[in-house]
């Protein structure tokens, strides 16, 4: 296994370090495998790795596994990673995603206030912040060649059949969160998905080998 950083914030670290991958049945691990292999393939050949996450809206489930994949890639000391999410369809950031990742201690700051507004998530001290903020898969700020799209939500995976540029197209769907909004357990539910989220994403990126 790659050799951990430790210039991650401290409260982020603690949510890491209560992760537990045992919990992830083997019939996700099968899902989960081929983004691993994607990503050893390239780490194994000194290539960079891009990983586009897509879900219809690119406001919730994409989001989280970008914020959550970076963040990991840092953590396992995983060099050249560049993570960023998109949508068959722009529209904003919910603001409850945001919220989560600031309860686990990511750092939060909107730069932007439109109807679509520009976040910027810090998960490090020394490490430039991600930008967060819904966008078409193929924005101009999404890579257009070399990536592998990870399909987070079934109707983005049934309506993107084909990602023009994708070296590699892989479903790796999660509940959406979207279903507790307005509800006394909303809170609860983001977090219990993001949590899923990130540590699936420790299972992948701990058996990466340098």
């Amino acid at each position: 296994m790659i050799t951990t950083k430790t210039t991650l914030f401290s409260e982020i670290k603690n949510v890491i370090k209560e992760l537990n991958p045992q919990t992830i049945s083997e019939e996700r691990k099968a899902v989960l495998q081929p983004l691993t292999d994607f990503i050893q393939s390239k780490v194994s050949n000194h290539q960079e790795i891009r990983i586009n996450f897509i879900c219809t809206h690119n406001s919730r489930r994409s989001h989280l596994s970008q914020v959550w994949a970076q963040t990991m890639a840092h953590y396992f000391n995983i060099k050249n990673v560049f993570c960023y999410s998109g949508g068959t369809e722009a529209t904003a950031l919910f603001p409850m995603v945001a919220e989560t990742l600031q309860n686990s201690g990511f750092q939060i700051r909107i730069i932007s206030k439109t109807e679509n507004p520009v976040y910027s998530i810090k998960y490090a001290e020394n490490e430039h912040p991600i930008l967060g903020f819904s966008k078409k898969l193929d924005d101009d700020f999404n890579p257009k060649s070399g990536f592998v799209a990870i399909m987070t939500c079934d109707s983005a995976n049934e309506a993107c059949p084909f990602v023009p540029g994708a070296e590699k197209r892989i479903p790796i769907t999660f509940e959406d969160p979207k279903a507790f909004d307005n509800t006394p357990q909303q809170a609860e539910k983001y977090h219990e998905r993001s949590l899923q989220i990130a540590n699936e994403l420790f299972y992948v990126f701990s058996q990466i080998k340098a």
